[in-house]
């Protein structure tokens, strides 16, 4: 990697892993994509066992394929992990040039063989982090080997995962390879593979290409070696001229926004304040910008970090960990992760490394910030408000830093700043007349708020609850476009994830797509679309963008009525009689992600997924037992009242698995305990009407041990409990397959 530090803490980064590498890895030269010539990588056996004196050659590539498609089963967004920064060679790690090599060859080869004949189009695109350039050119010469054209912005440049996502199904792609890891630290990357709809591949879909991967290994095995090609950088099949032609999609994209949430934006246009944009890695400007301008809204923003920078400019990077050892730390960049001090009070470390007392200081009060992460597609919004409201603020569990002795800054959750948004959408669609056009629903999953399902319930809107992740959201969407297309003047029913099947009526919208960890889309009142003629409720991806249209609408709408955004969700409150105002999250990491030596790495990962699994089978085995019929809900009550003798489980109501956690559902509030499908975390969700009571239920549940008890044995066989697992995994795929929309995508004549 040829790019320079640009701080101390990027040095102090770049200078573990160049310590922590051994020579052997620096001295590969597998693959040069320097070489804009076309060229071959040969695959050899001895590249399938690890490196030793005896195997000089090795690589490791079975323990790397293991780890691989263990995670493919399960992934939520994208095949996703760490990599070597500096020699991106290095498969020591689960993402690394040879492992990209061969998932795109793969892909390709399930490809050809599904659409032999035809002519395959595929987009390629990425945001900013380390190597993404150099993988962008490999996916691409790649697949033009393989015969498939694939498109990219001209001059590779980054543009984010909604756009990507927007026009794969616009175009009528056959699908899309995305470079990112969302708002995941600085080391970490990932393909984001999309299919031919935009949406985030569902594990069947990755499955087909892990086992493709298995067959290439067998023949290795066999015949001792298997050739890769790698067009030229030049070849005609990548190409840059339709996404210039099309100004990377940016005039289709806006033409999609004013058909919805961009119909009325003159409350911007006469907005005195301006609003504050925060582009964490860079990425969001160059697109951003450029929707802003052809919407005649551009000269309402200011701007923060327009420059694109894979270290994300130090947000989120410390120099210790949470302990005050001294070592280098990433909180990643999600704005919302809250941490402890040494003496126990609670901070936004990520918030606090982005230095808004100095940044801020010249923005007025009542400024809207809108932060977004490095791939664009996530929102957190803030507001700075005069000193003095803290009280309510507290009364409404809304969360603030200090920024002077007159100014602070509130910082909204997604779950409150949604709310914001989705109310403010359908007050629009009802001031204009057409809220009563459709019947109206929205998905959110089952770690959303409360409050977004008793504001629903206020206005008439049914809600659909689905497991974390937005490819979950999307496949809902299509399940609901299935019925629509085949039955338009029927009514359409689909279950959610707690097994309750729900009327959603004829030919409905979707108001609200979205999740509490910062990702939201809003359906659009006419169908969207494709050049083709396939149709859409809504796009397939969350977008930053689409939020923040929406946010600077609102925003335009408390300046012109002199009302703070804290103001207003008080009264979305009151209107609607919400009683779960209050929502947390509890994140347990067991181990440092940002160790840079591998093998430190890989062994703290593994120690820290049997705490997770731990944790996860303790409440699972719980869920899967009452499903299948061996025990009560009073058994679990009290088995729990005994685990957890601080806490009182005599109102919990129902234990459910939701696809992917244990869904505790109470009379006055819920608790979801969810272990990374990815990594070794642990993530506890509360929502409900008492603060304290849910923090306290997140903390202790989260942070247990998973240690069985004597009661937790007597009801849960040893067999029953390993067992949940795999149990569990079947009833999930049920749920996904139940009325699913498998459609065989068509390739069309490609008319641009």
């Amino acid at each position: 990697m040829k790019r320079e530090p640009n701080c101390e803490l990027e040095k102090e980064l770049f200078y573990s892993v160049f310590e922590k590498t051994p020579d052997y890895i620096k001295d590969l030269d597998l693959m040069n994509f320097d070489n804009e010539n076309g060229f071959t990588f040969t695959l050899k056996r001895e590249h399938l066992y690890p490196h030793s004196e005896s195997n000089p050659e090795g690589l490791n590539l079975l323990e790397w394929f293991a780890n691989y498609s263990k995670e493919a089963k399960v992934s939520t967004a994208g095949i996703r992990g760490p990599q070597n920064i500096i020699y991106p060679q290095d498969t020591r790690f689960p993402i690394n040039l040879v492992g990209i090599v061969l998932a795109t060859l793969a892909k390709a080869l399930v490809a050809r063989e599904k659409y032999e004949g035809k002519e395959i189009r595929k987009l390629a695109g990425s945001e900013v982090r380390y190597n993404s350039e150099l993988y962008l050119d490999a996916i691409a010469r790649i697949q033009a080997a393989q015969g498939i054209r694939t498109l990219t912005p001209a001059g590779r440049k980054t543009i984010p995962i909604w756009l990507a996502s927007f026009l794969a199904f616009k175009l009528d792609l056959l699908g899309g390879e995305y470079i990112t890891s969302s708002h995941g630290i600085s080391v970490k990357t990932a393909t984001k593979d999309l299919n031919s709809q935009g949406s985030q591949y569902l594990p069947e879909e990755s499955l087909e290409f892990v086992n493709k991967i298995q067959e290439i290994f067998d023949i290795v095995e066999k015949y001792g070696t298997y050739v890769i090609n790698i067009a030229p950088k030049n070849d005609p099949l990548i190409d840059e001229s339709i996404m210039a032609r099309l100004n990377d999609g940016i005039d289709l994209y806006v033409e999609y926004l004013k058909s919805g949430v961009a119909q009325n934006l003159d409350g911007v246009r006469k907005m005195e304040g301006k609003l504050f944009v925060e582009c964490v890695g860079g990425c969001a400007y160059r697109t951003l910008s450029r929707v802003l301008d052809k919407l005649g809204i551009q000269d309402k923003y200011v701007w923060n970090n327009t420059e694109e920078d894979p270290f994300f400019h130090s947000i989120g990077k410390y120099d210790t960990d949470p302990n005050g050892n001294k070592t280098f730390y990433d909180y990643s960049v999600d704005a919302t992760v809250l941490a402890k001090r040494p003496d126990g009070s609670k901070y936004f470390p990520v918030i606090e490394s982005m230095h808004y007392e100095e940044v801020l200081k010249d923005m007025p009060l009542g400024t809207v910030v809108l932060i977004t992460d490095p791939d664009h597609d996530r929102l957190t919004v803030c507001q700075i408000e005069a000193s003095g409201n803290e009280p309510m603020l507290n009364d409404f569990g809304i969360s603030y830093i200090e920024l002077d002795e007159n100014r602070i800054l509130t910082v909204y959750t997604a779950n409150q700043a949604f709310l914001m948004l989705m109310n403010y959408r359908v007050k629009q669609l009802k001031h204009e007349g057409k809220f009563k056009n459709h019947p109206r629903f929205m998905i959110k999953t089952t770690a959303s708020a409360l409050s977004w399902d008793e504001w629903a319930k206020a206005h008439g809107i049914k809600v659909v609850n689905v497991p974390v992740g937005f490819k979950e959201i999307a496949n809902i969407m299509k399940k609901v476009e299935l019925q629509i297309k085949n039955n338009p003047d029927k009514e359409v029913v689909v279950d959610d994830v707690f097994g309750n099947s729900i009327n959603l009526g004829v030919q409905p919208r979707m108001i609200f797509g979205g999740e509490e960890s910062g990702g939201m889309i809003m359906g659009s009142e006419d169908l969207i679309e494709s050049l083709s003629g396939r149709k859409a409720i809504a796009m397939r991806e969350k977008s930053a963008t689409e939020a923040i249209i929406v946010a600077s609408s609102l925003a335009a709408k408390l300046e012109d009525e002199n009302k703070t955004l804290s103001e207003y969700l008080a009264e979305i409150f009151e209107e609607n009689n919400i009683v779960a105002k209050y929502d947390v999250r509890e994140d347990i990491a067991y181990y440092n992600e940002s160790e840079p030596d591998i093998e430190k790495l890989k062994l703290a990962k593994a120690e820290g997924e049997k705490q997770r699994t731990k944790n996860d089978l303790f409440y699972l085995s719980l869920a899967i037992a009452v499903r299948e019929g061996i025990a009560d809900i009073e058994a679990v009550k009290k088995v729990l009242n005994n685990a957890f003798a601080e806490l009182s489980f005599d109102n919990l109501k129902s234990v459910k698995f939701v696809g992917d956690g244990t869904y505790l559902q109470f009379t006055d509030k819920y608790v979801e305990i969810r272990p990374s499908g990815t990594d070794a975390k642990t993530k506890a969700y509360s929502g409900g009407e008492d603060l304290e009571n849910i923090q306290k239920f997140s903390r202790i549940l989260g942070n247990y041990s998973g240690d069985r008890t004597e009661l937790h044995r007597e009801l849960i066989p040893e067999d029953f409990y390993n067992n949940s697992k795999e149990v569990a995994l079947n009833h999930y795929l049920e749920f996904v397959e139940k009325d699913a929309n498998n459609e065989q995508f068509v390739i069309p004549e490609y008319k641009y």
